[in-house]
């Protein structure tokens, strides 16, 4: 890397309008907007013949799983029509452009150049067409062989003083059987460190539910949501982040569920829905979905919960037996009388103020759980990213055990997971802190010993290489940078390192802001075909509810340079570990059927793996919650007692959460439009109250500085439009990875480790 300061590459987003333009709140999500938004890109990006042929197949049970959210596909029939929404079409836009990025691009533009971009113009850019290396000192990437880029990586690895000194991270999009291999390689080089996409977004969830009900994962199947009397949707948008979620609550209202959404936002695709496989959904009829909205204030989810509890207990005190479920929580549960002598103790108006839910609300809720027991709690991001993350996630849990909702039809616990393949990834091994179950299994099954001590996770990932711990940082896809905490120290960390290399379909700001030296590897997209030996091949992946199903591309490759995960993963090994290793992988190069017999072998579930995962629509894996039983250490699931606590903030001060608009998928820009919410042409722009408006003498436009201040250290996001918005006072909201520069890297969740990008202490000054 350059002495100078002139080639180094900014690590965030250019700080330029791009002209805002303020509309109408849209009442309803979806309908003939999200139709042709939907043509609109895919069209524009693959053409006709190939953007059709990539629908066609998007979601069906032979075809591949969207590359988006992972909320699941009918186990039943699916939809003829399409089985997509708009955003998945979107991210299939992305991957089927025809668009590619050759060496002559990468000679004609700089990587200084290159970050002067937006992350929306950066990645409308096109497809990665073949290997490409920075040297130190470099300006430009160049093209290089794969047998040299392996040879790099290898002599890079194993010149370490120490395999820690080396960090392995994985996107959500990782495929089972990629993944599998990729933790079995970096355990067989000899380290744990797997941070992966899970420790900033759910990594709170399977804390919580792994401590208090003995499986890091939800319970529910898509099925019962249409048996459901209630379901609650806490800290998510499902309209904009997981938009198949409406056709499931849609239909659960045809069926008299009621349903409960508490966000500080009212986000339209929690409010109405036009499906636009319907006729009435096309001429604008839209199904009404929230039956009771509550605006809880940013960090009040947990002291909401509470004060519907601390209700529930009082009319179950007038009504002994019927508000609870007596022999639920007798039979299955322990510390009910602790958690009860602790929900006394709680004052009603208390918590009322502190969460920002008047009692009337409070009541109307507690009114509506009274006698209900088929209960289905949501969450996504608006509750895994706070400090009191875990606890919050208990605090769901003991709502749900007093009720008697889990292990029964129609309820139950539901993470819903935001990258398609991110809980598969997990179940394959990819985590820092093996048990040790699956350590033995990679003894037995390989023939060495793994790595026994804990690795490092994102934050911890971080650290290390900004204090000089590691100097090799491997991503297996994702957007690191910009999907991290604190982005110019992790900007700073990744330079440190001695060499970066991304895998990748598409260009992004990780590959710009990069270590002394830095590779990027293209890879094969889920709806590319995958041929290996001549014949196509396929891969798995899990959905949030625990379903294994194949996924099989269609498109023939924009480029023949592209390799897919599972071969860069085993070629990467053989050229690192070379003769000292003990697993054959050329024997993974001949056909994926024999990685996943491996996997069968390794990882609890997966028997008949090949036979099974060839039925239409998959198999579930074996979930103890929904069957019924908690696999804690007494078998019993815990009810949890966490103290109430609140974010002191001073005069001037304001708390801020990231959201993401609806023209974006994580760290992916698809448009600079965020119809659902009236804003279009912007993304530089933080949702205010229009009280904290006028204590600050602002007004709609303005343009602000955002500025952080803990640990004593001065973060700064600049100019940023100020724009009046139905959230509670002192709350703001603002998109990522815009003001990912504000999340500091020391403020995370108790036990999991994850930053807290929803609750950030900020000030607003106008911009000079």
């Amino acid at each position: 890397m350059s002495d100078s300061t002139e080639h180094i590459p900014g690590a965030e987003n250019p700080e330029q309008f791009t002209g805002l333009s303020l509309g109408p709140v849209q009442k309803s999500a979806a309908g003939l907007p999200a139709i042709a938004e939907t043509i609109k890109q895919v069209v524009g990006e693959a053409g006709i013949s190939r953007g059709w042929k990539a629908l066609a197949h998007l979601n069906k049970k032979d075809g591949y799983d969207c590359p988006g959210c992972a909320w699941p596909d009918p186990d039943d029939e699916r939809s003829a029509l399409g089985e997509y929404c708009e955003n998945g079409a979107k991210a299939i836009a992305e991957e089927a452009t025809l668009k590619k990025l050759t060496p002559e691009f990468f000679a004609q533009n700089s990587v200084s150049e290159l970050a002067a971009l937006s992350d929306y113009e950066i990645g409308r850019k096109g497809r990665i067409a073949q290997p490409m290396f920075l040297p130190a000192g470099g300006t430009h990437y160049e093209p290089i062989s794969w047998d040299e880029a392996f040879r790099k990586i290898a002599t890079a690895l194993n010149k370490l003083n120490t395999p820690d000194e080396a960090i392995f991270y994985t996107s959500g999009r990782t495929s089972n059987e990629a993944a599998f291999l990729y933790q079995l390689f970096v355990r067989a080089y000899g380290t744990n460190n797997l941070p992966d996409c899970s420790n900033m977004c759910h990594e709170s969830s399977g804390v919580a539910l792994g401590e208090s009900l003995g499986i890091g994962k939800g319970s529910v199947k898509l099925e019962d949501f249409y048996e459901a009397e209630v379901i609650i949707i806490l800290g998510q948008n499902p309209g904009t982040n997981h938009p198949r979620m409406l056709t499931a609550l849609q239909k659960a209202k045809a069926n008299g569920a009621r349903i409960i959404a508490v966000n500080p936002l009212p986000e339209t695709g929690l409010m109405r829905f036009n499906n636009p496989q319907q006729l009435k959904g096309l001429l604008g009829v839209a199904t009404p979905l929230t039956d009771i909205f509550l605006p809880v204030t940013i960090n009040g989810d947990m002291t909401l919960l509470k004060a519907i509890e601390y209700l529930l207990w009082q009319y179950e005190e007038q009504e002994p037996g019927r508000v609870f479920d007596r022999s639920f929580i007798e039979q299955n549960t322990e510390g009910y009388e602790a958690f009860i002598n602790d929900l006394q103790a709680q004052k009603l108006e208390h918590l009322s103020q502190v969460c920002g839910i008047s009692v009337p609300q409070l009541q109307e809720v507690a009114g509506l759980l009274k006698y209900k027991t088929k209960i289905i709690a949501c969450w996504a991001m608006g509750l895994t990213q706070h400090t009191n993350a875990v606890d919050t996630i208990k605090e769901i849990v003991n709502l749900l055990l007093l009720k008697g909702s889990i292990g029964k039809a129609g309820a139950g616990t539901c993470p819903v997971r935001g990258h398609s393949n991110v809980q598969g990834d997990r179940t394959m091994g990819i985590y820092e802190k093996p048990g040790q179950p699956l350590l033995d299994a990679i003894a037995r099954n390989f023939q060495f010993k793994p790595p026994q001590h804990h690795g490092y996770d994102v934050v911890e990932a971080i650290k290390a290489m900004f204090g000089g711990k590691a100097s090799v940082f491997i991503a297996m896809g994702g957007n690191f940078l910009s999907a991290t905490p604190d982005t110019n120290y992790t900007a700073a960390a990744l330079r440190k390192c001695a060499l970066t290399v991304h895998v990748s379909t598409k260009l992004n700001r990780s590959h710009l802001v990069h270590g002394r030296e830095a590779l990027i590897l293209p890879t094969l997209g889920r709806s590319d075909k995958d041929l290996l030996n001549g014949e196509e091949q396929f891969v798995s992946c899990e959905n949030s509810m625990g379903v294994i199903q194949l996924s099989k591309g269609v498109l023939a490759p924009v480029s023949d340079q592209l390799l897919s995960e599972p071969v860069i993963v085993c070629r990467l090994a053989k050229a690192t570990l070379g003769e000292r290793s003990t697993i054959d992988w050329d024997k993974y190069l001949q056909h994926y059927d024999l990685i996943r017999n491996d996997i069968e072998r390794t990882i609890p579930g997966f028997s008949d793996y090949n036979k099974r995962v060839r039925q239409p629509g998959g198999f579930y894996l074996p979930n103890c919650n929904r069957e019924g039983s908690f696999n804690t250490a007494s078998k019993k699931a815990h009810f949890n007692i966490a103290p109430i606590t609140t974010i002191q903030l001073a005069g001037d001060e304001l708390l801020m959460m990231t959201i993401r608009s609806h023209d974006q998928f994580n760290t992916t820009i698809y448009g600079l439009n965020d119809r659902y919410r009236g804003i279009y042409n912007e993304r530089r722009v933080i949702l205010m109250n229009q009280q904290d408006m006028e204590q600050r003498n602002l007004e709609a436009g303005d343009v602000v500085d955002i500025y952080n201040h803990t640990d004593g250290v001065e973060r700064v996001a600049h100019k940023f439009l100020v724009v009046p918005y139905p959230i509670p006072v002192r709350c703001t909201a603002t998109y990522f990875p815009e003001t990912n520069v504000l999340v500091p890297v020391n403020n995370v969740a108790k036990k999991s480790n994850t930053p807290v990008s929803k609750a950030v202490v900020i000030t607003v000054k106008r911009s000079l």
